[in-house]
């Protein structure tokens, strides 16, 4: 950090571990990985700061370098992100994998991050050409697709309203709680339709089961049926 007589001190902690955590969120949205150069400015610091961000973050293993000098998401996040609701997970894959397997679609558990849904753990159909990848811990805006939408179906409006003041209750939401799951088409991605439905967790704010797709020859009310019978399922163990 450069001061007024032009001297440089070092970042505060605070910032720096700011700055850190900002880099793994930027690289957890970009598969391919970013350069150094391309972080620094995503982040607006120095070439040389943003290099010393990722050195550190690489002798943790939570991001690794390819050949080309790009950095991407690094196995030690595999470990923290095990730490997640580890019950949740556990109780979600076998009605994951039962789900992807029947509908021939991605399954997936998302949370409520503030203004995001993240997804926890996902599954793919076996043998499903075409079907779309959820990877753990891509995120999305909450206010677009099912998972949003499932999610605040399950909170009172008067509890929203203290979760997150000034945010809309969506009318999709009201329609999804006595539905009992959500339907969202084209929000997040063009062409990319979802189905979620809640799953209420004792004491704590309820997650959302979901599938995405590009097409199915099953009715949206079947699918619906079938994902609320599961996310029911995951929380009746929990």
């Amino acid at each position: 950090m450069r001061t007024a007589d032009g001297t440089t001190t070092a970042a505060p902690a605070s910032q720096t571990l700011s700055r850190g955590l900002r880099t793994l969120e930027i690289l957890a949205e970009t598969p391919e990985g970013r350069t150094t150069a391309e972080i620094a400015e995503v982040l607006g610091v120095h070439r040389s700061i943003a290099y010393r961000i990722l050195r550190t973050l690489e002798e943790h293993s939570l991001v690794v370098r390819d050949a080309g000098g790009r950095f991407q998401p690094g196995p030690g996040l595999a470990s923290l992100a095990r730490g997640v609701a580890p019950r949740l997970q556990t109780a979600a894959l076998p009605e994951l994998t039962a789900v992807a397997a029947e509908l021939q679609m991605t399954s997936f558990i998302a949370v409520w991050d503030r203004r995001h849904c993240v997804t926890l753990v996902a599954v793919e159909p076996p043998h499903g050409e075409g079907t779309l990848v959820q990877r753990p811990g891509s995120r999305h805006p909450f206010d677009a697709g099912a998972p949003g939408i499932a999610i605040q179906s399950a909170l009172t409006e008067a509890r929203w309203e203290r979760l997150a003041p000034g945010e809309p209750y969506r009318e999709e939401s009201r329609n999804a709680a006595a539905a009992g799951y959500a339907v969202s088409c084209d929000e997040v991605i063009p062409g990319v339709s979802s189905v979620a439905a809640p799953i209420l967790l004792r004491g704590q704010l309820p997650a959302a089961l979901a599938v995405v797709y590009l097409r199915s020859d099953r009715r949206v009310e079947e699918i619906g049926a079938r994902v609320a019978e599961a996310a029911r399922a995951v929380g009746s163990v929990l």
